[in-house]
C-alpha cells in the first residue's frame, strides 16, 4: 500500500511520517508539502502539494492507495475548499482510503467555533466522498505550553480564563502513532475517534510543569473578558479571539470529552505523569 501524508513539513505531518516509518515500508511512503525542500529530511519521497492548487494533488496522488489529510492552518472560510482539493483529487486518482486529522470541540457558541465548524464540514465531505475513511478528532496539543515555558517562568505564572475546566490534551507523537495505526488497519474504516489523554485542569498542568522544570509557577484564573483583551492586545484581533476562545471552551467543558485513543492506537495514551517525567531537566 502506497501512502501519502499531506502537510508533511509541519509538526503533525512530519510526526505521522516518522510514525509510519516504524510500521511501514519506507519505499511505500510519500511526503506531500507546499515547499518540498522543507520535508527533505524525512528520508522518503517528497512531492509538491499546495492545498490551494488541486492540479498539484492530481499529480501527487496518481499512484497513491491511501492519504492522510492533515487539517490546514488557513482561515476557516478557506480551509473547506482547500481540503476539498485534496478529497476530490484523491477520488479522481483512485485513492482508496483517506484519514483526516480533525479536532475536538463545539461548532458553535464561541470564538473557536468557526475553526471547529470548518473541520466538521470537511468530515462530512470525506464521509460523502465514496472512499474508505477514518476521522480522528484531536485534543489540544500540550506542546505549545512546553514551548512557552520561558514566558511562564518570566511571569511566574500561567494565566488564562480556563478556570477549573478540564482539557483533553494530547501530544503530536501520540497522535502520529494513532494515525499510523488508523491508516494501516482496516478495522478502523468508517470510525470517528476522539484522540486525547486524560483531561486535566490548568492547575494540574501547572503542577506538572513545576515538577518537570523545578519551577514555582502559580495558576491565575482570569475572566473571559480580561483574557480576551490581553490576548487581543498581544496577538491582534483574529488570533487573540481564537486563543481566548479555546480557553473559554475549556472553561465551559467543551474540551473535556471521553477519549477513544486506545481503540484507535491499540494501546493507552501516555499518562501525563510519564510525559512530564520525560521532560525533567
Amino acid at each position: 500500500m502506497k501512502i501519502a501524508v499531506t502537510s508533511a513539513s509541519g509538526h503533525l505531518g512530519s510526526a505521522i511520517v516518522r510514525a509510519l516509518l516504524q510500521l511501514h515500508d519506507k519505499e511505500e511512503l510519500v511526503a506531500l508539502a507546499r515547499t518540498p525542500a522543507k520535508a527533505g529530511s524525512l528520508g522518503v519521497e517528497v512531492r509538491k502539494g499546495d492545498y490551494n492548487d488541486k492540479s498539484q494533488f492530481d499529480k501527487a496522488l496518481k499512484d497513491i492507495d491511501a492519504v492522510v489529510l492533515v487539517s490546514g492552518m488557513d482561515a476557516p472560510e478557506k480551509r473547506i475548499g482547500q481540503h476539498r482539493n485534496v478529497i476530490n483529487a484523491a477520488g479522481e486518482a483512485g485513492v482508496k482510503k483517506i484519514v483526516y486529522t480533525s479536532i475536538m470541540g463545539a461548532d458553535s457558541g464561541h470564538a473557536f467555533s468557526p475553526i471547529v465548524a470548518s473541520n466538521r464540514q470537511t468530515e462530512k465531505d470525506i464521509r460523502e466522498s465514496g472512499l474508505n475513511w477514518v476521522i480522528g478528532r484531536n485534543g489540544l496539543y500540550i506542546e505549545p505550553d512546553i514551548e512557552y515555558i520561558d514566558n511562564y517562568i518570566k511571569d511566574g505564572k500561567i494565566a488564562n480564563c480556563a478556570a477549573d475546566g478540564k482539557c483533553s490534551y494530547t501530544t503530536r507523537d501520540e497522535l502520529a502513532y494513532a494515525y499510523a495505526k488508523m491508516l494501516l488497519e482496516e478495522k478502523h474504516n468508517g470510525h470517528i475517534y476522539n484522540l486525547a489523554g486524560e483531561p486535566i485542569t490548568q492547575q494540574q498542568l501547572t503542577n506538572h510543569i513545576n515538577a518537570a522544570y523545578g519551577t514555582n509557577l502559580v495558576y491565575e484564573s482570569m475572566t473571559v473578558e480580561e483574557y480576551k483583551a490581553e490576548r487581543t492586545a498581544e496577538l491582534g484581533g483574529f488570533l487573540g479571539a481564537i486563543i481566548s476562545g479555546i480557553y473559554e471552551s475549556i472553561r465551559n467543558g467543551t474540551f473535556e470529552l471521553p477519549s477513544d485513543y486506545a481503540k484507535a492506537a491499540g494501546r493507552e495514551h501516555i499518562s501525563w505523569e510519564n510525559y512530564f517525567t520525560g521532560l525533567k531537566k
